[in-house]
């Protein structure tokens, strides 16, 4: 019988006048319903032991874990591979230094960018982006995103490159999908969303288009902007990885919006925004 390891999160407990119950990743309960087999050497097996012999009924159950998703083969967290490992870094030092660090200690090779970092700095082109030839490139930006800004980089999933970014608006920060292949959902996709979904879209487009008159700026605290910057190297980092998003929306499909003052999480589905034909030519 092969060695067996439950994945992260799926824990076995016994139950006093009960048996044997699995609190699920998602925080649930089961019972399980293990008959006459030896409740020890189930969580032998569940711990990676090996059975002494041959049990039909401990077969059973475990392959009823594998079945439920509950069992690991291999290594729970998968190695960043080398040829996804070059990483570009722009954006406000607040976000960057600490994404850099993270993305370091999961096993990539970021490099910062020191030149157009500012939320204030004119748009770049897609060649500029391009130097050095990363993998996939991130933007964090402390402050809206000035118009035109990201246009440039929209197009980087047509060049093969990863496309991730952040910016903060007030108290609100979000966090973008992940763009990586041609088809996408890009910055200009999810700025139509917005403007779509809410009845103040004048308003918005205006603020983002600025001037604006505010008060004491906001600072971004450091759990915020570790917060920020760590959902953002788990969105890369499963983009290199290939590995599945565990619950919820589909990293590109998943604008997240962060209160900077709560540090509460709430996720949109979103789309690209299909083109737009070309009006029919009138006849005369």
């Amino acid at each position: 019988m092969s060695h067996s390891r439950l994945v992260p999160g799926v824990e076995v407990l016994a139950v006093p006048g009960r048996g044997l119950a699995v609190r699920t990743p998602e925080g649930e309960f089961l019972s399980v319903r293990a008959g006459d087999v030896d409740e020890n050497a189930l969580l032998s097996l569940l711990a990676g032991g090996t059975a002494d012999s041959a049990d039909e009924g401990l077969d059973r159950l475990v392959r009823a874990f594998g079945e439920a998703g509950y069992l690991a083969d291999g290594p729970s967290a998968p190695e960043w591979p080398a040829a996804r490992r070059d990483i570009r870094i722009l954006g406000d030092p607040v976000l960057t230094e600490p994404l850099a660090a993270q993305l370091t200690a999961l096993g990539a090779r970021p490099r910062t960018t020191l030149a157009v970092t500012a939320s204030g700095r004119s748009p770049v082109g897609v060649g500029e982006l391009l130097q050095g030839n990363p993998c996939a490139v991130v933007w964090c930006l402390d402050g809206p995103v000035p118009d035109g800004l990201w246009d440039a980089a929209d197009r980087l999933p047509e060049h093969g490159v990863a496309w991730l970014r952040s910016h903060r608006e007030g108290w609100q920060a979000y966090v973008e999908p992940v763009a990586a292949a041609p088809g996408d959902v890009t910055s200009a996709h999810v700025r139509s969303r917005r403007l779509a979904a809410t009845p103040a879209h004048r308003e918005l487009a205006a603020y983002w288009s600025g001037p604006r008159t505010s008060g004491a700026p906001v600072r971004l605290a450091v759990p915020a902007a570790t917060l920020l910057t760590a959902l953002l190297a788990d969105d890369l980092g499963r983009w290199a990885t290939g590995a599945p998003d565990p619950a919820g929306l589909p990293a590109r499909r998943r604008l997240r919006q962060v209160d900077l003052r709560t540090l509460t999480v709430t996720e949109h589905p979103v789309l690209p925004v299909p083109g737009v034909a070309p009006m029919p030519k009138k006849d005369g």
